[in-house]
């Protein structure tokens, strides 16, 4: 790692020692919803979805992580745990949503997948209403949802991208990531309804100033381009404690919390907590997050 690493590092430890610690009581407004996507695989998407709802859990924010990835889910191995029930056994109506749950960590709950998303889309308009009276427990569980989405522009993760209240939008420096980034940002702009709040988050950068360099770049091509601004999440410097963790089958945070990584995650989970907890008509709760979902499933799968 480049000296100017090291000096980003120190930095960060001294930023992280002059944070006080926030309050204890919990955002009062509904759970709001974050989508963690991004334009290509290996950008490092579902690590920073699992250390993201960890760093919040641990700053007393109550956190329900969703593994979207339909295709290829694997938050669990991240987490190190084998769940024995996912939301295909909550729409079958063979458990209930504190039966699928699984906890991995203070203040926060895993909500595996499955293929369950995909049958919300199969299901009549009486039943997904039943179901989603029934995922409106989670209102009461936590206060911020997280989903990690597969990869790539394809339409289940457009339509999680578009149902949630705010998108992370994960690009590295690579010129390539940077092209598939902006490709789904715009795909998600021309598809959606109203106005979107989405933040792009630059992972694996050498430095604060890449980091900058990159996210400017693409703020100023949605602006002129596509008419909108573009939020700026953070950086996550690279570190090869990353990798270690994900051959360790744990979580970076857990491993090695004083990482140059882990910092930077901790600084932008409690970012993301504070501009949701600050944002007007913030949290338009789980009914919401998963009727708007439910719509666009449907609407993909009449013109699919």
């Amino acid at each position: 790692m480049r000296s100017g690493s090291v000096d980003q590092a120190a930095e960060l430890r001294r930023m992280m020692a002059s944070v006080v610690s926030p309050p204890s009581s919990k955002i009062s407004r509904s759970l709001r919803s974050i989508a963690v996507v991004g334009g290509k695989g290996g950008v490092g998407k579902s690590n920073l979805s699992v250390n993201l709802a960890l760093a919040m859990g641990q700053s007393g924010t109550r956190v329900a992580l969703l593994d979207g990835d339909l295709g290829l889910a694997n938050i669990d191995i991240l987490l190190g745990v084998q769940p024995s029930y996912n939301l295909t056994h909550l729409i079958r109506g063979e458990k209930d949503l504190k039966e699928i749950v699984y906890t991995v960590g203070d203040q926060v709950v895993l909500v595996p997948g499955g293929t369950g998303v995909e049958e919300l889309a199969n299901m009549d308009e009486s039943s997904q209403s039943a179901l989603i009276d029934r995922l409106a427990d989670l209102d009461g569980m936590a206060d911020i949802i997280i989903v990690d989405t597969g990869a790539g522009i394809h339409r289940n993760m457009v339509s999680f991208a578009l149902a949630v209240d705010t998108v992370i939008l994960v690009t590295t420096p690579e010129p390539t990531s940077i092209r598939d980034a902006y490709g789904l940002l715009k795909s998600l702009v021309f598809s959606a309804i109203g106005k979107l709040d989405v933040k792009v988050l630059v992972n694996m950068a050498v430095s604060s100033e890449e980091a900058k360099v990159v996210s400017d770049r693409m703020r100023f091509a949605a602006s002129q381009f596509l008419r909108m601004e573009l939020g700026y999440a953070g950086y996550v410097l690279i570190d090869p404690r990353l990798t270690e963790a994900v051959r360790a089958r744990k979580p970076l945070l857990r491993l090695f919390p004083k990482s140059v990584s882990a910092e930077c995650i901790r600084m932008i989970a409690m970012d993301l907590v504070e501009s949701e907890g600050r944002t007007s008509g913030a949290g338009r709760g789980v009914k919401s997050l998963f009727f708007k979902l439910s719509r666009r499933l449907g609407m993909n799968s009449e013109r699919g």
